[in-house]
């Protein structure tokens, strides 16, 4: 480059080359960063090419219609009949008693939590409902087939309590704090203003509560019931243990002391015995497509409910109002009916005719009675109930706890603790079920966590709302609301037969980290979304380019809220079965992994074995139970610290 008088100037020549370099770097890195984000999409794309591209024979063969209505599924008859329509009511069977069980404890604690309880309480029942959603699924499931099924067997003389019953109360167990902890932020979410200005013109608490709060959370409390949903559905291990697993349609229907089998149920059970490319092998990727199919059905359902309740809770100006009397209603009244229905079937399935009788005489005077008593009397009662399901959760917690921690204390040793398990695990230890747990989640973390990030950076800093950022978050969405059976059957299908990479540490890590990409993202999302804007600006305004800002100005302070989301996908990890089941794992092995390449042992998957298949093992069941317990809690308990200690240094 020449100045006016035809001379080299160095100077300006060296700038421009260095803002050439700049925006090549920004450039790039702008690039790196979208294809972190686009990965959700090829993911959501890749998942559904394997499954269909696996189930389509058995649709092209059998027909879609006999597959999907047929009565009977005999996969191992000598001539075998693939109908699912016992498998899809059993999946519904079991997500609509799940909800009425868990709908009014949720929605009762959510109150109680937002509206009555004092500091010293919510500092109590808000880590008991973290410390509910941290258990793993396979420990609820151990629990359910040791102590609930039994229970049910001896209460209601049966041969089995392997039954709908007990799998519709332990997924509902299971769905309470998801319900909880989104029911209890969108009521909290309300402005005082509607409470203060409802009690100024005299209305009691109650009233206030039932008229006014809760009506404006009503989109919140919808949204939790259907992630409540979303997760009754895409349950394996926990329903695979105390449904009973029989492909039958309950005789009546409403019997819920009848066994039946779920759609994931079926995939956990028979994958793994199956011949790869038979008709059996099509036939469950069938199972798998329809689950994911209802899965996205809930998701879209989710999406239009809370579009219609905001369109609901919107004025001509934008000022927040209630949700409309129509849509209140329709909830209250159609859940009203699913309720009085379930209870009704379970009154006469399960109860003696004089307590049936008794309960719904109870039941009927309060209803026909509701309008005539005092405001006073009313609230004494309903702040009753309320209080009641608050205890409720919190003794389920108890319970839950005081079973493992009391049976699981004697089993733990130095021994237990650091040998391989002897005898088919009857004896020995789990040492390399502990190592294989931390190799497969460390492996995870390593894959997800610049990925995630890098999704979450570009959703937030590089992009505003447009075609290709719905996309994206379409397949982030969808990701998330994917069963994670369904993940352990993609990577089956995909790293295991189509990569041969074979049922190693490796593919048990890839298909983790796919399964806790989602949940990185999201919570990286809102930490990102929490920096003041003005901190972007002035930092640009000093000349500073857009990657120097997000790396010097808004990731340190966003830091703890990433590093608690990636604590919590840790705890994830660490507890999932389903995911690893036809990918990573073996029940039982002396030594440790000498490559990526070789299978390893997990704590899930050791305790579903020793749990289901092994006799005489009660010890070890519950030494492993607690050792999976303290391992995944002390993941939530640690993003729980660090979570806390951030809002009193942001506080100070």
């Amino acid at each position: 480059m020449t100045d006016p008088a035809g001379t080299t100037n160095p100077v300006r020549g060296c700038h421009s080359c260095t803002g050439a370099v700049l925006r090549i770097r920004e450039s790039a890195i702008r690039s790196i960063f979208f294809c972190t984000a686009f990965l959700a999409v090829v993911v959501v794309a890749f998942i559904i090419l394997f499954l269909f591209g696996d189930a389509f024979p058995i649709f092209r063969d059998f027909g879609a219609l006999p597959f999907l209505l047929g009565l009977t599924w005999a996969p191992t008859a000598p001539e075998p009949l693939y109908g699912i329509f016992p498998l899809i009511v059993g999946t519904v069977l079991v997500t609509v008693g799940a909800m009425v069980f868990s709908v009014p404890l949720s929605i009762g604690c959510a109150i109680y939590i937002s509206q009555l309880a004092s500091p010293q309480m919510k500092q109590v029942l808000k880590p008991a409902i973290e410390l509910l959603a941290g258990i793993p699924s396979v420990v609820y499931g151990f629990f359910g087939l040791i102590v609930l099924t039994d229970f049910i067997r001896v209460s209601f003389d049966l041969p089995t309590g392997e039954t709908w019953l007990a799998a519709s109360v332990l997924l509902g167990i299971m769905a309470l704090p998801t319900i909880i902890s989104v029911s209890e932020d969108a009521i909290s979410a309300v402005p005082r203003e509607y409470r203060e200005g409802s009690l100024a013109i005299g209305a009691t608490r109650w009233q206030t509560i039932s008229r006014v709060m809760v009506p404006a959370a009503l989109s919140g409390i919808a949204a939790a019931i259907i992630l409540g949903i979303g997760r009754a559905v895409g349950e394996t291990m926990a329903v695979m243990m105390v449904a009973g697993n029989a492909a039958i349609i309950p005789d009546p229907v409403w019997n819920i002391l009848s066994p039946l089998r779920t759609l994931t149920a079926t995939l956990g059970i028979e994958m793994g015995e199956v011949a790869v490319g038979s008709e059996h092998y099509s036939a469950l990727f069938g199972v798998a497509v329809v689950l994911l199919i209802i899965t996205l059905l809930i998701n879209l359902s989710a999406g239009a409910i809370l579009r219609h309740l905001h369109g609901g809770m919107t004025g001509q100006h934008g000022q927040r109002q209630f949700v409309s009397r129509g849509t209140k209603a329709l909830f209250a009244r159609w859940y009203r009916v699913i309720a009085g229905i379930l209870l009704l079937a379970f009154l006469l399935a399960a109860a003696p005719w004089y307590v049936a009788v008794a309960a719904m005489i109870v039941v009927g005077a309060l209803f026909l009675c509701r309008d005539r008593l005092s405001p006073k009397i009313a609230e004494k009662i309903a702040f009753g109930f309320i209080i009641a399901a608050a205890v409720t959760v919190l003794g389920i917690l108890v319970i839950i706890l005081q079973d493992i921690v009391i049976n699981g204390l004697p089993a733990l040793s130095w021994e237990f603790l650091t040998r391989p398990p002897k005898d088919l695990g009857r004896g020995g230890g789990i040492f390399p079920a502990i190592v294989g747990t931390l190799y497969l989640v460390t492996g995870a973390i390593a894959l997800a966590l610049p990925i995630g990030v890098g999704a979450a950076i570009y959703l937030v800093e590089y992009t505003r709302e447009g075609r290709i950022t719905r996309l994206i978050r379409t397949g982030v969405d969808l990701l998330n609301g994917t069963p994670s059976i369904v993940f352990g059957l993609f990577g089956f299908a995909f790293l295991v037969l189509w990569l041969n990479i074979g049922i190693s540490m490796l593919a048990g890590q890839v298909t983790l980290a796919l399964m806790v990409l989602p949940t990185i993202i999201r919570t990286t999302e809102e930490s990102l979304k929490s920096i003041p804007a003005s901190l972007r600006e002035g930092s640009l305004a000093l000349g500073a380019t857009k990657w120097q800002t997000i790396s010097r100005v808004v990731l340190p302070p966003a830091l703890p809220g990433i590093l608690t989301g990636t604590i919590l996908s840790i705890g994830r990890a660490a507890g999932e079965t389903a995911p690893i089941m036809f990918v990573a794992v073996v029940f039982s092995q002396r030594f440790l992994p000498g490559s990526v390449f070789d299978p390893v042992m997990a704590l899930p998957y050791h305790l579903f074995i020793l749990a289901t298949n092994v006799p005489d093992s009660s010890a070890n069941q519950y030494g492993t139970a607690l050792v999976l317990l303290l391992l995944v809690i002390g993941f939530y308990a640690v993003a729980i610290g660090v979570r806390m200690h951030c809002k009193k240094k942001i506080g100070g």
